[in-house]
């Protein structure tokens, strides 16, 4: 993956006359390309219209959201995408994607992008709010976790997974403290980072298929979700993989509950979903490929006791 770091370099990356996806947020953002065409509809489930307008390719400027529907463009319209990723996702760093609706519920998916650059801008993260920030660092965390103990974990990805998780350990608590401040921001990115890079050289586990199975069932933020069952998720993973969830815990030097908080959501109640759902969610999650793909899959009797634990 081509990768930069200042939004001066998009024109390096990007195809001549690209789609711009971004919403009606990012108008004010100036880029050093001409689009041929843009589309403001994020999420958007109307991904054919979309790639009509996508002969050049595609540039994906916003948050997860954005980039999923520039990785659906993407593998519709057959062309390469360039994303500026504006939270730490981690979105940027994968082919797969969720399509979602307007509501943000989640109505389809694939696998068959072509990302071929990512572009940062510390600049473009400074007004994130403090849920949105702690939420997508904790999705990027929770790709570091699982990264380290998913089924085909690797050497390579280990090592983005532990500097990944030093970094958000350490610099995430001064970006809520101080969010304005640009080298903290910069380094929470350089985590985010290194822990899509861990995905994208492993794979998804427990953790995200329940906030996959959550969120795209009532339209919730995944970040969030993952926030909120990734320490449940951990202490339930510590059973197979004493030794892996051991060094993560290690390599973050703070409580993963503890990170969680700074977002001020912590239950699974406080984002309204409803009690008696538990049971049809943890059978759906069970089916998730990331569940597959855990040290030991586990079954949704076992799901659904986390996600009590969590409500």
């Amino acid at each position: 993956m081509n990768v930069r770091w200042s939004l001066d370099a998009l024109a390096e990356l990007a195809p001549e006359r690209p789609l711009l996806v971004a919403s009606p947020r990012w108008d004010d953002v100036v880029l050093p390309i001409e689009p041929a065409a843009r589309w403001r509809e994020v999420p958007s489930a109307r991904i054919g219209e979309a790639a009509a307008l996508a002969g050049g390719g595609v540039v994906a400027l916003g948050g997860g959201s954005a980039i999923d529907l520039g990785k659906a463009i993407s593998a519709a319209a057959g062309v390469p995408l360039v994303s500026i990723p504006t939270t730490y996702s981690g979105a940027e760093w994968t082919d797969f994607y969720g399509v979602r609706d307007p509501q943000r519920r989640m109505v389809g998916g694939g696998g068959d992008a072509h990302p071929v650059g990512i572009v940062y801008e510390v600049e473009l993260t400074l007004s994130l709010p403090r849920a949105e920030t702690v939420g997508t660092a904790m999705n990027a965390l929770a790709h570091c976790a699982e990264a380290l103990y998913v089924q085909g974990h690797n050497a390579d990805a280990d090592e983005h997974a532990f500097a990944g998780a030093r970094l958000i350990g350490e610099w995430l608590p001064r970006v809520v403290a101080l969010p304005q401040d640009r080298e903290a921001r910069t380094q929470l990115l350089h985590g985010a980072c290194e822990g899509g890079a861990a995905l994208a050289g492993s794979f998804l586990a427990l953790a995200h298929a329940i906030a996959q199975a959550v969120g795209g069932a009532y339209g919730l933020p995944h970040g969030t979700l993952n926030g909120i069952v990734l320490d449940p998720v951990l202490r339930w993973n510590e059973q197979w993989v004493p030794d892996a969830v051991h060094r993560f815990r290690e390599a973050v030097g703070v409580d993963v509950e503890e990170l969680t908080a700074l977002g001020g959501i912590t239950r699974l109640s406080q984002l309204g979903v409803p009690e008696d759902d538990l049971p049809a969610l943890a059978a759906a999650a069970a089916q998730r490929a990331g569940n597959q793909a855990n040290p030991r899959p586990a079954t949704p009797a076992e799901i659904e006791a986390l996600l009590r634990s969590a409500y």
